[in-house]
């Protein structure tokens, strides 16, 4: 007789606002920045938008993930894409911004979204 044991897995949760941690290679500057679901935010060149965010429950390991789109926009130029895709705050080199001067990656998620 065979069984079959699956565990019942929470589903990760939305966020409203994900939490970013930029670094500027030139000055050495790095920074923490919240960027609301849906909006956008300027670091230096760079204009980087969250569609979406979310993180695991307490009772899961934690991981919290966000959907990102990031351009480059030079003075008197157009955007151009340069990420566009999920970021893992466990694992900031899985799917990495590859950028000769600026550095984005995801810390965390907040302002959980209840219905």
């Amino acid at each position: 007789m065979f069984y079959v044991s699956v565990a019942a897995s929470a589903q990760a949760e939305s966020y409203a606002t994900a939490v970013l941690q930029t670094l500027d290679k030139v000055t050495a500057r790095v920074s923490t920045i919240d960027v609301p679901v849906g909006g956008a935010v300027r670091f230096g060149t760079l204009v980087i938008r969250v569609r979406h965010c979310e993180k695991r429950p307490p009772e899961e390991p934690p991981e919290s993930t966000a959907f990102i789109e990031i351009s480059e926009q030079q003075p008197g130029e157009q955007a151009v894409r340069t990420f566009t895709g999920w970021m893992f705050a466990s694992s900031p080199a899985l799917n990495a911004l590859e950028h000769p001067v600026y550095d984005v990656w995801v810390l965390d998620c907040k302002d959980k979204i209840t219905e």
